[in-house]
């Protein structure tokens, strides 16, 4: 438990990592940030992958299904993640007449955030340093 699933290279719709819109199969750098917290990675790229499906659809089963996981997998996702702060990031309200919901709470708002944030710092700190890598690339 507590390491999410291989990460996808994102396509010019995600957040991740810009690209030249010109040229999508032109070289790039993506930071892969874990935030670890015992024994478990609290925080990491797919867990926030995570995090931004559920924020968007409301719904683990639909978050989970979007990302080619199983409902199990991402709903273990989500207790490891919310074992590991001191608040959680994620709530599950079952039943109802709306069939039940998955949100993220303000705190799991504000990680993501962070997160995104400490990804865009990182990358800004490697700007030079990428610069001349990527020169080198055929």
């Amino acid at each position: 438990m507590g390491r999410a699933s291989a990460p996808r290279r994102p396509d010019s719709s995600t957040r991740r990592a810009p690209r030249a819109a010109s040229d999508p199969s032109a070289p790039w750098v993506a930071p892969r940030i874990r935030v670890l917290c015992g024994g478990e990675i609290a925080l990491g790229p797919g867990k926030v992958e995570l995090l931004e499906a559920i924020h968007g659809s409301g719904c683990l089963a639909a978050a989970a299904r979007g990302l080619g996981m199983s409902y199990m997998r991402a709903w273990k996702l989500v207790e490891t993640m919310n074992a590991c702060f001191r608040e959680p990031l994620v709530t599950k309200e079952r039943g109802g007449k709306i069939h039940g919901s998955t949100v993220l709470t303000p705190t799991g708002e504000r990680v993501l955030e962070l997160y995104r944030g400490m990804e865009e710092a990182s990358r800004e700190a490697m700007a030079a340093s990428w610069q001349e890598l990527r020169a080198q690339l055929k």
